[in-house]
C-alpha cells in the first residue's frame, strides 16, 4: 500500500511531504527522494497511511486533489550503502567549498555571515546559509559561485534562531537546545510568558543561545495557564477557615499559594 512519508530534506532542509511505496519504511530512515531538479535526501520524520487530510493530520493533502497543490513528489528508495556514502561524500565537498564561498563573499565586501553550506544528493545544486542584518543584493555572488562550482546556487537568509538549531548546543537549563532536538518550528515568544511563569525578568536568564527568548517560554506557557486556572494572584484578599488574608505568593505548578493574616501569620493552602 502506498503512504505518505514527512522527511527533513539534507540536515539543514525543509520537512516536505512525499508518496512512497517502500513498505518497510521507517521513521529514522534515509531515502533518496524526487526533488524539483534532480533527485535529493533526507530522513523520514513521518510514515502515515495514504488517506485524505484527517484532523490529526490536516497538513496532508491527497496526492492527487489538485484542488490543493500540486502532486506530492515520490520517495525514489530507501537510501542503500553507495547512497550513504555520496551522502558523505558530500558533506566532505561541502566543507571544502564553504571556505571557498566566504572567499568570495569577502571579495565581494557583502554584510553576511555564511553558516553552512549543504549538497542536494546529485550535487546538482548547493544551498547556502547565511545571516545578515538586512536584505543583501548577492546577484553578482551567485553568478561567480555557479561559475566554481559548475551547479544551481541558492542563497538562503536565516535568523539567528536557525542558526542556533544549526550549531546545537546546550541551554541555561543544562539541556541539549530544544530546538536542535525535538522543535519543529519556532512559535512567537512574548515577555508576557515568562511574566506569567513568574520569572525574573532578566534577559540573559530567559533568553538563549541564540539572544532571543527562550523557546521553552512558549510551549511551557499552555501548562501554566491551564495549572492557573481558579488559582487567586499574588495580592488577592481571600476567605479561609482561619479567616480573611492576603496572597504573598502562588506556585501555578504545585497549585498552592501563601495567604498571610493581619496578624503576620502565614499559611499555605492547597488546590486540587
Amino acid at each position: 500500500m502506498e503512504k505518505i512519508t514527512q522527511v527533513k530534506l539534507r540536515e539543514v532542509g525543509q520537512s516536505l511531504y512525499f508518496k512512497c511505496a517502500e513498505e518497510k519504511i521507517r521513521p529514522g530512515d534515509y531515502v533518496i527522494v524526487e526533488a524539483d531538479r534532480g533527485t535529493d535526501y533526507g530522513h523520514v520524520v513521518l510514515v502515515v497511511e495514504n488517506k485524505p487530510a484527517e484532523k490529526s493530520h490536516p497538513e496532508i493533502y491527497h496526492p492527487d486533489d489538485k484542488s490543493q497543490g500540486e502532486p506530492l513528489r515520490k520517495v525514489l528508495r530507501i537510501a542503500t550503502g553507495n547512497d550513504l556514502k555520496q551522502i558523505d561524500d558530500n558533506k566532505l565537498k561541502a566543507k571544502e567549498d564553504f571556505g571557498r564561498a566566504q572567499a568570495k563573499i569577502e571579495e565581494y565586501r557583502l554584510e553576511m555571515k555564511l553558516v553552512n553550506c549543504e549538497y542536494s544528493f546529485d550535487r546538482s545544486k548547493v544551498i547556502f546559509y547565511f545571516t545578515a542584518e538586512g536584505r543583501v543584493d548577492f546577484r553578482d555572488l551567485v553568478k561567480e559561485l555557479a561559475k566554481i562550482f559548475k551547479a544551481r546556487i541558492e542563497l538562503r537568509q536565516i535568523g539567528v534562531r536557525d542558526e542556533a538549531r544549526l550549531f546545537g548546543g546546550f541551554g541555561i537549563c543544562g539541556r541539549k537546545l530544544c530546538c536542535a532536538t525535538f522543535l519543529k518550528d519556532f512559535e512567537p515568544v512574548m515577555i508576557k510568558m515568562a511574566k506569567e511563569q513568574g520569572l525574573a525578568l532578566n534577559p540573559p536568564k530567559i533568553s538563549g543561545i541564540c539572544g532571543r527568548l527562550m523557546c521553552c517560554l512558549a510551549y511551557e506557557y499552555t501548562m501554566y495557564n491551564e495549572l492557573s486556572k481558579d488559582l487567586p494572584k499574588e495580592g488577592d484578599s481571600v476567605s479561609t477557615p482561619e479567616g480573611k488574608g492576603n496572597v504573598v505568593s502562588v506556585n501555578k505548578l504545585k497549585r498552592c499559594c501563601c495567604i498571610e493574616f493581619d496578624d503576620g501569620r502565614q499559611v499555605k493552602k492547597e488546590y486540587k
